[in-house]
C-alpha cells in the first residue's frame, strides 16, 4: 500500500508540474500567470516567494474514513498582490494529491486591523480518484476545478498565520513564509 501511495503521490506531483510547465503554451496569448518574470515589488531585498505549511485540518462532519490533512505549498509572488503556485499533501482520504493555482490577496483589509488580509485562489486539483471520486464536484479523471477563499494575520512583513475554506468539507490551519 505505501508503494501505491508512493507512486500516487510521485504522479500527482508530476502532473501538477507539468500543467504548470505547458499551460503558457496551451493559453496562447492568454497569460496564466501574468507577471511571472517580475518581481512583486521593485525592492531588492522584496520576498519573490511564499511557502505554506498546514499541519491541521478540522473536518466539519466526522467521517470514519478521514485521516489527518498535511499541506505544503509554493507560491510567485506577483505584481498587484496576485500569486501562482503549487501544493502537493496528501487529502482527507490519505491520498496523495496536488493543487496548481492562482490567486490574489487583499492585504489591510480591515482598517482597524491593518495585519488581516484576504485571498483566494482558484485551479485545479488532482487526486480524489477511485471510490473517492465523488468526495469532490466535478472530477473527470482525478482532476478537479477547485476555489479556495481564505484570511490570515500577517505577523511579520516575512510570516502570517491562514485560514483556509476547503468548501463544505473542511477548515484548513496553517502559516506562510516569505523568502
Amino acid at each position: 500500500m505505501k508503494f501505491l501511495k508512493r507512486a500516487l503521490f510521485k504522479s500527482a506531483s508530476a502532473v501538477s508540474l507539468g500543467l504548470l510547465a505547458v499551460a503558457p503554451a496551451l493559453a496562447g496569448d492568454w497569460d496564466l500567470c501574468p507577471g511571472y518574470e517580475q518581481p512583486a515589488s521593485a525592492a531588492p531585498e522584496a520576498p519573490r516567494y511564499e511557502a505554506f505549511f498546514s499541519p491541521y485540518t478540522h473536518h466539519w462532519s466526522a467521517d470514519s474514513e478521514h485521516e489527518q490533512v498535511y499541506a505544503v505549498s509554493l507560491s510567485r509572488l506577483l505584481p498587484n498582490n496576485r500569486y501562482c503556485g503549487f501544493s502537493l499533501f496528501n487529502n482527507s482520504f490519505g491520498q496523495p494529491s496536488a493543487y496548481a493555482f492562482v490567486g490574489k490577496s487583499w492585504p489591510g483589509l480591515w482598517k482597524a486591523h491593518p495585519n488581516v488580509y484576504a485571498s483566494v485562489s482558484a485551479g485545479i486539483v488532482y487526486g480524489y480518484v477511485g471510490q473517492y471520486k465523488n468526495k469532490v464536484p466535478l472530477n473527470v479523471g482525478g482532476f478537479s476545478p477547485v476555489i479556495i477563499p481564505a484570511i490570515g494575520y500577517r505577523l511579520s512583513p516575512k510570516s502570517t498565520l491562514e485560514i483556509q475554506l476547503l468548501g463544505t468539507a473542511a477548515i484548513m490551519f496553517g502559516t506562510t513564509w516569505r523568502f
